[in-house]
């Protein structure tokens, strides 16, 4: 924007005034501006003569770079619209799929320039107290689900971290549920397991997988009958998979590809994406905290006591295995 004649001409009387007088206070009293002003415009005029009274561009020299591109914004809408995500799950698959991290203000300064409308809430949930182990594999919660045709994923949560273990396998079958137990939870997590609790399918109350837990020394801890949400973290967890993971994965590839793309979202779960239930830490950052208060090997085996594990079935009938049989 061009100064006018009369905002030229009023600079210049101030710079004459001064150069009559040689009294910078009077000039100021006299003219309604103050010090800087007057020798800021004093000095242009010295330097430039007139054009130095023209008022200056104040666009910096050198702009940085734009944080969010056009092919960010369009990688936003396009999750936005395919995923409906808000911002912190815009910023989690950013970061997950991409490595691209930006907060959730500037997601929200994307949508907002885009005319993208707000989602709507979802129902209230009434507020739940929620709970956890005190101790890291005092507890684990093991369930699975069906992702595809014969493609069912096993998942291990430790209540007191959250941290995850998880298994791809074509048979939701008690040899399955075994090699799990073994190949997987206790190579994978950093402590030893206490317990283990399941709901009632007959993978879990077979005696394949009850006997992988003793030779284990491991206790079993079923649901009761017809209480599922006794299970509810690791039923949300697998939620959090179905809505995160296996939408972006091709089920058609084969089975190598899709456990090695499952072992990087476990990755991603345990050590960089955020939980409420944890104050927005990782479940590693979790462990961190109560590292101190995990119990040795020696210490777990030592209160393991086999005369109180009894076998479980969902028999009408009451009928414990026998330890000849």
């Amino acid at each position: 924007m061009q100064d006018s004649e009369a905002v030229l001409k009023a600079r210049l009387t101030w710079v004459e005034l001064y150069q009559q007088t040689g009294d910078a206070g009077l000039t100021c009293r006299r003219c309604g501006i103050s010090r800087p002003t007057l020798r800021k415009w004093c000095q242009r005029y010295q330097q430039d003569d007139l054009e130095g009274l023209r008022s200056q561009s104040r666009r910096p020299h050198k702009l940085r770079e734009r944080k969010v591109t056009p092919n960010h914004e369009k990688l936003i809408l396009e999750l936005r619209r395919a995923r409906r995500l808000g911002p912190k799950g815009l910023q989690r698959e950013l970061k997950r799929l991409h490595q691209i991290s930006f907060s959730t203000c500037t997601i929200w300064k994307v949508l907002f320039r885009h005319h993208v409308s707000v989602l709507r809430p979802g129902p209230r949930v009434k507020k739940v107290k929620r709970y956890s182990r005190p101790v890291p594999g005092d507890r684990v919660q093991v369930d699975n689900c069906k992702i595809g045709p014969r493609l069912y994923q096993f998942t291990a949560i430790d209540d007191c971290t959250r941290l995850r273990v998880l298994g791809l396998y074509s048979a939701r079958s008690a040899q399955s549920a075994a090699h799990f137990v073994r190949e997987r939870l206790l190579v994978e997590f950093p402590f030893p397991i206490q317990r283990i609790q399941t709901d009632r399918g007959t993978e879990f109350v077979s005696f394949e997988f009850q006997d992988t837990l003793r030779q284990q020394q491991i206790k079993f801890r079923p649901n009761r009958p017809a209480a599922p949400h006794l299970n509810g973290k690791v039923e949300r967890s697998q939620r959090t998979d179905r809505a995160e993971f296996w939408p972006m994965v091709d089920l058609k590839t084969t089975p190598a590809s899709l456990a090695e793309q499952l072992m990087q979202w476990q990755q991603f779960y345990n050590l960089e994406r955020t939980h409420m239930a944890l104050e927005c830490k990782t479940p590693q950052h979790r462990l961190e905290q109560v590292q101190a208060l995990i119990p040795t090997l020696e210490v777990v085996q030592a209160a393991y006591d086999p005369h109180q594990e009894t076998y479980v079935t969902n028999s009408p009938y009451v009928w414990v295995k026998s330890e000849e049989t």
